[in-house]
């Protein structure tokens, strides 16, 4: 004779209170992986503009690059440059702005700052991100106004 064997459910297995607190955990620290934190005091917004870099490079000779702005803050910029620049650099930034900012003429924001971060170089395109703070001052230009650049 055999068994007829019957289709029952089985209850789920049981785990000890452990494991059930370390899988319970590790899908937290896996969410909170995935968020991004931003931990910086003003928000950055990503603004693809154009923009001329000035300075010196550490053995003092002056270069002039020109890059696209990636993202932007009242405090700083974040920018690539392949001219090999290092932290603790005075950086003078030139941006173009777009001409709905500027009731339709075309302006250009002059900012100077400090670099204070640098990322490593990228293999592909042989340029290296750099962060920039911003000094105070600043002038914004019209393009009209080439002759006269001590107008704030």
């Amino acid at each position: 004779m055999t068994k007829k064997s019957t289709s029952k459910k089985t209850a789920p297995k049981k785990t000890s209170p452990k494991k059930t607190a370390a899988k319970k955990t590790s899908k937290k620290v896996r969410d909170a992986a995935s968020i991004e934190v931003n931990r910086r005091r003003e928000w950055r917004f990503d603004l693809p503009l154009p923009a001329k870099i000035e300075g010196k490079l550490p053995l003092g000779k002056i270069f002039k690059e020109n890059t696209k702005i990636e993202n932007i803050s009242s405090k700083g910029v974040y920018f690539s440059l392949d001219s090999g620049v290092i932290i603790g650099s005075k950086l003078n930034l030139v941006i173009d702005m777009p001409k709905e900012l500027g009731g339709g003429k075309k302006l250009k924001l002059c900012l100077g700052g400090l670099t204070v971060r640098l990322e490593e170089l990228d293999k592909k395109t042989k340029k290296q991100g750099v962060a920039l703070r911003f000094h105070k001052n600043y002038k914004i230009l019209s393009k009209d106004l080439k002759k006269n650049k001590n107008t704030s």
